[in-house]
């Protein structure tokens, strides 16, 4: 199922800087009607709000409150595009004594926070017609690094989440994306030590648009995410985005 942009009301997780921001900047220059700002602090969404008017609306939502997410959901009524793409870095090693802090962390917003957002927002996409679910992975959901060991853990398991959803929220009429960057210029590259390489967000919010637009599931947007979807286009066309149950 095809999705278009224009006209169209989104909510952006994430959206006061780096990638979200981006993704806010692509969909009004698509035409997007209004995009929710859904951060944390809504005052950190107010330069968004200065630059484009009422069509931005700050909403708050920490992924780690499930309350702020549900209270979203009722607020934010006319949504017809969601793209959850916060999330947080805090890597370690398997051996780090840190390890087991950070997973948790990085869990409970990385992954049941993908959870607590589909939930919320899954009856809101199917009232108003069924529009698109959009999940912020990364290369590392396919391959890890052992520096960031915790952290490719928890997009492995956002990308397994992604899958299921793809089915579950596809049966209302839904469009699920999943978006796996490489290294992007933001603030969580610059903490991975990727700062030198990475490359500019509006790659990815453009991408984004035109998986939306191209009925496209997964989205490998920079140069290092096409290098590894080269690898992983046969496996992923053939077994993740087949149908296994008419295999």
């Amino acid at each position: 199922m095809s999705f278009e942009i224009n006209g169209k009301v989104a909510l952006v997780t994430g959206a006061n800087r780096g990638i979200g921001k981006a993704i806010v900047e692509s969909l009004l220059a698509h035409g997007a009607k209004k995009v929710y700002a859904a951060v944390r602090d809504p005052q950190s969404a107010q330069p968004l709000v200065a630059q484009y008017g009422d069509r931005v609306v700050p909403i708050e939502v920490d992924l780690q409150n499930e309350a702020t997410v549900h209270a979203a959901a009722q607020t934010a009524s006319d949504v017809e595009l969601v793209v959850n793409n916060a999330g947080v870095y805090k890597s370690e090693s398997p051996l780090s004594p840190k390890a087991f802090d950070a997973l948790q962390f990085e869990f409970d917003v990385n992954v049941y926070g993908l959870i607590r957002v589909a939930q919320a927002f899954a009856p809101v996409l199917k009232k108003n017609g069924g529009g698109a679910f959009v999940q912020l992975n990364s290369v590392v959901s396919i391959k890890t690094f052992g520096s960031a060991a915790t952290y490719s853990a928890s997009k492995a398991a956002s990308y397994s989440i992604t899958q299921a959803l793809r089915e579950e929220l596809g049966a209302q009429g839904t469009v699920v994306v999943s978006v796996h960057p490489g290294p992007i210029a933001t603030d969580m590259a610059d903490a991975a030590g990727f700062g030198e390489i990475a490359e500019p967000a509006s790659l990815v919010s453009e991408a984004i648009v035109d998986a939306l637009k191209n009925e496209e599931f997964h989205v490998f947007p920079d140069s290092m995410a096409k290098q590894f979807y080269a690898g992983y286009e046969n496996y992923a066309k053939n077994y993740i985005e087949a149908n296994m149950a008419e295999a």
